[in-house]
């Protein structure tokens, strides 16, 4: 009998294992895991007959990163032939938009394709936290090429609109299947970035940061009137951060630069951490400037005199012919931005509808001690890792806004009044796949309305936030919550029924006369989040914030309080 129930037990396992195979060697089974099965099918090279088709979830999983990246390219080839093709306008915005986006679509699927070649096993966390935001941004990127264009749907160029639509959809497409396999095929299911380590902390106020800075520069780091600076020894100062260079930007000539642009201008290209931060010390004064930190500039730390000592101004808006996406009066890409001490201000006012303050598509960026004002979206955290701390944000309709996975912690959040038969909503997180690991965290932060609105004779409603795409995930958490929010909390999207089901809207331990969550929305994607939840979305297990909000100096809180 003992032999008998060990055999049957061995053929029992040998079944469960071969089960377990079929469930990746089939089509049906392999695009089962994706969003898209039937487009999955459409472009994956299954074959029974073929030995060179894919036999595994990895294999499928590399042909499928390697079609996105063939995609990428040639959709990048297209967009450079209509840009040279259609004379300088308006209009060539949107496709200077899809131009860069594309060629970031290259990069990220170019280092997937790299991390997963001939390796059947599971990457390490940390690397799999990288790729899981790159290759979710690459969705991001193509349904922000797509608003661009679509902004401009009357526009006589259409043509050309009509044949770029079909390879935009299809490279989300090929995208969203990519970031499935991907994360069935190399990402543990019990994945999450690491919660290890402490705190970080800047155990001196940001004025004595900036002395330490200045008074490194006496230690020829950087000689004070150069304006093109030396690369020196990298440099410990202000409680362990790294600084290669320092630069001076003062608008009255006393400095190394007077604009902020020629002082990013000559930063060096494609440093890594252990290069040390290219300080900018941003002098007292208002710069009407448009600044934009691209890729190649990395790990560049701005460090103003105040908020509302030191201004970034601008005025571009969608209404004046900008997109959305090329608004920003500040937008920046480069991985481990830093900036303290900066307003941030875009001043087109609320009839000129979207006017982005600042877009920050930067991975592992940081923003402290820092203000954002504007009116219909301000702050476009676009895409990436991203971390607020003790700032101010001023706005009025989807005034935090895009698809990055960002956390805003211990920030006031201030709702300005809106033009008259106008609501305002805090937030339009943009989330459009189920497999990004992207959403906004609101967390020991103050919902709070501005005195124009206080004082305002007209009724104005606000909520916390509306589904600006089909998984639209944010949590408030911890977080004090004035009686400016409608006890409903949170609103539809054009008074639709669109992503009620599948977003991901939530509150958790908030206090203050609008917290209550009795009379909230009932939808199926809104929930009171139990402790549980809530920890997912703190800085450790959302942003994987030990592994590198220490090294900015930065104070953040790692967990719930």
């Amino acid at each position: 009998m003992a032999k008998t129930n060990l055999i049957i037990s061995f053929l029992l396992l040998l079944s469960f294992f071969s089960s377990s195979l079929a469930d990746y060697s089939t089509p049906d089974s392999i695009c089962s895991l994706t969003p898209h099965p039937n487009f999955c099918k459409s472009f994956l090279p299954f074959s029974n007959n073929n030995p060179l088709a894919p036999s595994s979830l990895h294999d499928y999983g590399r042909s499928s990163l390697s079609h996105s990246l063939s995609h990428a390219q040639d959709f990048h080839s297209m967009v450079d032939h209509f840009s040279s093709a259609i004379p300088s306008t308006s209009y060539s915005n949107p496709l200077q938009d899809c131009h860069l986006l594309s060629e970031l679509n290259i990069d990220y699927l170019s280092q997937a394709c790299e991390a997963v070649k001939g390796k059947d096993t599971f990457l390490e966390d940390y690397e799999a936290d990288d790729l899981m935001t790159w290759l979710s941004s690459t969705i991001t990127n193509q349904e922000t090429c797509l608003e661009g264009l679509s902004q401009y749907s009357a526009s006589p160029s259409s043509s050309f609109k009509n044949a770029m639509f079909p390879h935009l959809y299809d490279g989300e497409l090929y995208n969203s299947v990519s970031l499935a396999l991907f994360k069935h095929g190399w990402v543990r299911d019990d994945y999450q970035p690491s919660d290890a380590g402490n705190n970080g902390r800047w155990l001196a106020e940001s004025e004595q940061i900036v002395s330490k800075l200045a008074r490194s520069r006496s230690h020829h780091l950087l000689p004070r009137r150069s304006h093109r600076p030396t690369k020196g020894r990298s440099l410990v100062v202000a409680d362990g951060i790294q600084v290669s260079q320092i630069v001076v930007v003062n608008q009255y000539g006393t400095g190394n630069f007077s604009t902020i642009s020629d002082a990013v201008a000559v930063a060096p290209n494609n440093t890594e951490l252990v290069d040390g931060y290219y300080v900018i010390h941003l002098m007292a004064g208002v710069y009407e400037e448009y600044v934009s930190i691209p890729k190649q500039k990395r790990y560049i730390m701005l460090i103003g005199d105040g908020i509302n000592q030191t201004v970034i101004t601008g005025n571009r808006s969608v209404v004046d012919g900008w997109t959305t996406f090329n608004s920003a009066t500040f937008a920046v890409l480069g991985r481990g931005f830093v900036a303290v001490n900066v307003t941030f201000r875009n001043t087109a006012g609320p009839s000129k509808h979207q006017a982005v303050a600042v877009r920050n598509g930067a991975d592992k960026s940081t923003f402290y001690s820092c203000s954002f004002e504007g009116y219909q979206d301000t702050l476009y955290a676009h895409s990436q890792r991203q971390f607020y701390r003790n700032c101010h944000i001023y706005g009025t309709i989807d005034y935090i806004f895009g698809n990055a996975a960002a956390v805003l912690q211990n920030c006031n959040i201030y709702s300005r009044r809106p033009m008259d038969n106008q609501f305002n909503t805090v937030t339009a997180q943009g989330r459009t796949d189920p497999n990004q690991n992207t959403g906004t965290s609101v967390q020991n932060c103050a919902v709070l309305a501005t005195e124009d609105l206080k004082t305002s004779n007209v009724t104005t409603k606000t909520y916390l936030g509306r589904p600006w795409k089909e998984y639209s995930t944010t949590i408030v958490m911890e977080s004090f919550v004035d009686g400016l929010i409608d006890p409903a909390g949170w609103t539809p999207w054009n008074a639709s029924s669109f992503a009620l089901d599948t977003l991901y809207y939530a509150e958790f331990n908030n206090t203050g006369p609008g917290s209550s969550t009795r009379d909230r929305v009932h939808w199926l994607g809104y929930h009171v989040a139990n402790e549980t939840d809530a920890k997912n979305f703190t800085v450790s297990k959302f942003l994987g914030g030990n592994s590198w909000l220490p090294q900015t100096g930065v104070p953040y809180t790692a967990g719930l309080n």
